[in-house]
Formats: C-alpha cells, sequence, structure tokens
C-alpha cells in the first residue's frame, strides 16, 4: 500500500473542501453549494477509479478517511432525528396547528404513501415486463450465492411474525429506548409519543392554564435549540455530499454494473417514471410541479448520495417547511412516516420488479391478471407492515416473496448493483414522503401558499 498516494488523495479532498468553504463564504446559495459538492464527487471519484481499482487498499484506506466526512456528517444527522421530531410535532400541538385534525393528517399522509407505493409496483410491473427482466438471465457467483443464503436466513425472522404483530411493533413501549433509536420503528413509535403528549398538554391546557403555559415555555426553549442544532448540522450537507459521492463512484465496480446494466436501466426508468406521478399529484391539487422539484432536489441529492431516508428527515423538514410552505406539525408526520411506511422506492418498486424476474423460475406467468393484482396488493399492504421488521428495500422483497411463495434467494443475484440502485431508491423513498406532506397540507388548507411560490425560498442560504 502506497502511503504516500493516499495522503495524496485526502489532501485533494481538503482542496475540494476548501472551495465549498470558499463557496459558503461567499453566500453562494445552499443549493449551488449541494450540487457543486455532487459534481465535485463525482468527478474525484472517477479520478481515483481510473487511477486505482475499486478493490485495491489505496481505495479502501482513502475511503476509510473520507467516511469521517460523509459517515460523520449522516450520524450527526442521525443524532437530531429523534429530538427533531418530538420537539417538533409538541411544538405543533402548543401552537394548535392541527389539535383537531390529528387523525385526518395521519390518515391522509399514510393514505398518499401507500397509494402511490400501490402506483410503483405497478410501474415496476410494467418496467420489467418491458425490458423483458428473467432472473434466469443472471450468471450467479460466489458473492450472489452467499447473499441469496443470507436472504434466506433473514426470511425465517421476517416469516416468524403476521402483519399484525408488525403493526404492533409501531406502538412504544418504551419511549425512551425509542428516542434512542434502538428499534427499527422508533421514529414512528416516537411521533406516537410525541402526540400522546400534544394530546395530554391540550387537556392540561383547559383544566390548568397555567401549568400549560410553563410547559410550553419549556418546549418553546427546547424547539428554538434543537432548530439551532439542525441549522449547524445542515450546513455540513455540502461537505458530506461531497465525501459520500467520492465514496461512492470510486468504489464501484464497473464491470458489475454494466454486467446487470438491463436490470439496473429498467430501474432508473420505473424510479424516473413515479417521481413523474408525484410531480402529477402534485400538479393535481393545483400547485406547480417545477417549484417542488427545485426547492426539494438538494434534499432528494442528499437521500441520493447518503442512501438513507432516515438521516435524511432533518433536510426534509427543513425543505417542507422553509421553502414549500407545509406546518411543521405535518412536515414532521409525513418524513418520519416517509421513512418506515409506504416507501415508493424500497417498497414499491424495487420487490415488485424482484417479483416479475423471479415468477417464471417456479412457472408462474408474470403477465396475468391475477399474478399482477395480487402482487400490487401485496406490495401495498407489506409497504406498511415493513415497518414492524425493520424497513429497506431486503426486508420489504423477503415479505413480498415470500407472500408470493417466490424463491428469496434469487434476489442475491443483484447485490453487486445494489448501491448503485438503493440510491435512486432512496431519492424517490423522500420524494414520495415529501409529496405527501405537501399534498395533505394543500388539501387540509394549512399550506403557505406564498411560501411554496416564492422564489426567494428556492435557494436557501444555510
Amino acid at each position: 500500500m502506497n502511503l504516500f498516494l493516499i495522503i495524496v488523495n485526502i489532501v485533494a479532498m481538503l482542496v475540494l473542501m476548501g472551495i465549498l468553504y470558499y463557496m459558503q463564504k461567499k453566500h453562494v446559495s445552499f443549493s449551488k453549494r449541494v450540487f457543486t459538492a455532487l459534481g465535485l464527487g463525482v468527478l474525484f471519484g472517477a479520478i481515483l477509479q481510473f487511477f486505482h481499482a475499486p478493490s485495491s487498499d489505496i481505495i479502501k484506506t482513502s475511503n476509510d478517511w473520507f467516511s469521517l466526512i460523509g459517515s460523520g456528517y449522516v450520524k450527526l444527522l442521525q443524532m437530531v432525528v429523534m429530538p427533531l421530531i418530538l420537539v417538533s410535532i409538541i411544538s405543533a400541538f402548543t401552537k394548535l396547528k392541527f389539535s383537531n385534525n390529528l387523525g385526518k393528517i395521519s390518515g391522509l399522509i399514510i393514505g398518499i404513501l401507500i397509494a402511490t407505493t400501490a402506483i410503483s409496483a405497478g410501474i415496476a410491473i410494467a418496467t420489467s415486463i418491458g425490458f423483458d427482466l428473467k432472473a434466469v438471465d443472471i450468471q450467479a457467483g460466489e458473492v450472489e450465492t452467499a447473499r441469496g443464503e443470507a436472504l434466506e436466513t433473514r426470511l425465517k425472522d421476517v416469516e416468524s411474525k403476521t402483519l399484525p404483530q408488525q403493526v404492533l411493533e409501531v406502538i412504544p413501549t418504551n419511549p425512551f429506548l425509542d428516542l434512542t433509536g434502538q428499534r427499527p420503528t422508533s421514529t414512528i413509535a416516537v411521533v406516537i409519543f410525541a402526540a400522546f403528549i400534544g394530546v395530554a398538554l391540550l387537556g392540561i391546557k383547559r383544566k390548568n392554564p397555567e401549568q400549560a403555559e410553563f410547559f410550553i415555555k419549556m418546549v418553546d426553549a427546547f424547539y428554538a435549540i434543537v432548530m439551532r442544532i439542525v441549522t449547524l448540522v445542515l450546513r455540513l450537507t455540502p461537505y458530506g455530499v461531497l465525501a459520500l459521492m467520492t465514496k461512492m463512484v470510486s468504489s464501484s465496480n464497473i464491470d458489475s454494473i454494466l454486467k446487470l446494466g438491463n436490470f439496473v436501466l429498467a430501474s432508473y426508468v420505473a424510479l424516473i417514471a413515479v417521481f413523474i406521478v408525484h410531480l402529477l399529484i402534485i400538479a393535481l391539487v393545483g400547485l406547480n410541479p417545477i417549484t417542488f422539484v427545485k426547492k426539494a432536489l438538494p434534499t432528494l441529492t442528499f437521500a441520493f448520495t447518503s442512501r438513507t431516508s432516515a438521516g435524511s428527515i432533518p433536510l426534509n423538514i427543513d425543505a417542507q417547511t422553509k421553502r414549500l410552505g407545509v406546518s411543521e406539525g405535518i412536515a414532521n408526520f409525513s418524513a418520519s412516516f416517509g421513512a418506515s411506511i409506504g416507501q415508493n422506492g424500497c417498497a414499491g418498486v424495487y420487490p415488485a420488479m424482484l417479483a416479475v424476474m423471479i415468477a417464471p423460475t417456479v412457472g408462474i406467468d408474470p403477465l396475468s391478471v391475477e399474478f399482477i393484482f395480487t402482487l400490487i396488493a401485496v406490495v401495498a399492504v407489506s409497504s406498511f407492515g415493513v415497518a414492524g421488521v425493520g424497513g429497506g428495500a431486503t426486508f420489504a422483497a423477503l415479505i413480498v416473496l415470500s407472500t408470493m411463495n417466490l424463491p428469496v434467494a434469487l434476489a442475491g443475484l443483484l447485490i453487486t448493483v445494489e448501491p448503485l440502485i438503493d440510491m435512486g431508491r432512496t431519492a424517490v423513498n423522500v420524494s414520495g414522503s415529501m409529496t405527501a406532506g405537501v399534498v395533505s397540507s394543500k388539501v387540509l388548507g394549512e399550506l403557505d401558499t406564498e411560501t411554496y411560490n416564492d422564489k426567494n425560498t428556492e435557494a436557501v442560504s444555510i
């Protein structure tokens, strides 16, 4: 291993970070800095891969150092997720923004998430058939076989819980445990716990206004501190995107991507189609979809590079409230629910495509009407149940494939391109949650249309 080359790579990363810092000092907009970081990350990652093999020790060690910036930034975002959700929802109750519409808001958001996931499944089925994707056409090596065996092992954990048991997992048993994020359903559990506190506060406000006012002052102070922490963390976004994108591009196996190019292409065609559906839904409620794209793009860019829906929650909420005019309560509900329920990319597109690819291997015609409608129904229902077993594309695929009586091991054939596809899936997940928030806010008459249409909020400088 050449230590000199590793030092050169680290110095180059520091120089690129210096460029981003200079742009910040010159008050270049947040959006432009994020996209500049994305471009620099792709370019630097490509240069590294040109001079070194993706599996080389130089790339691995360099990326290990880059992770201090990229993964460190993601961890900081994850650090503020739970406090942000808790205090923002309680704060929304103190301002009486949606106390009478709690059930309507949560029902509408979850309904939109599940409905768009069903639509995503339909799009994935059509795309898979159009591209003639078949699992039998993919060669299985040692890595793919090992991945398949691991999936079969994990399937046993998934099958051990029924759908009602999975749904029960979202109910908080120990809210302090959920505030640490130790359970797969912690984000939703914290939302529920915060809502209970808010409802209790409304009751106390009627019976003992003095105690309620004291609590409200405490919440307001805590809210101000948490939002300041969020702002400080979000300022690091361009640096995090730069490091994450560099690591992704430099470590990608181009040969494997080319071998599965048809599946990668089909996946992104489906994901882009789902994103267009989001824009059509926004247009149907009387909003400009182009405005949505401009204001949501920095958040979607981070989701794309980081591959974490949960880690995107702070950016998601910030974009919805400050740029899209969504109320704090609805933004928190949609961002939190969207990170675990009805994920359009991970729980919609991915498992549906796998099912269509694998079906012919067990003698099932993927073109049959019965198979298609059953698959869409299973995907829609399981997109809610996924929250009870940890979320993510793998669990969604396991639930759908096992329910459809399809072999799960064949899903391991795609492990080499999994990171590349997961980037697009995560961005679509976050887009779906933002769409649910904007549409729900508009339908319920709580959207600040002036903020939504204000072009000055397109380039918020953080």
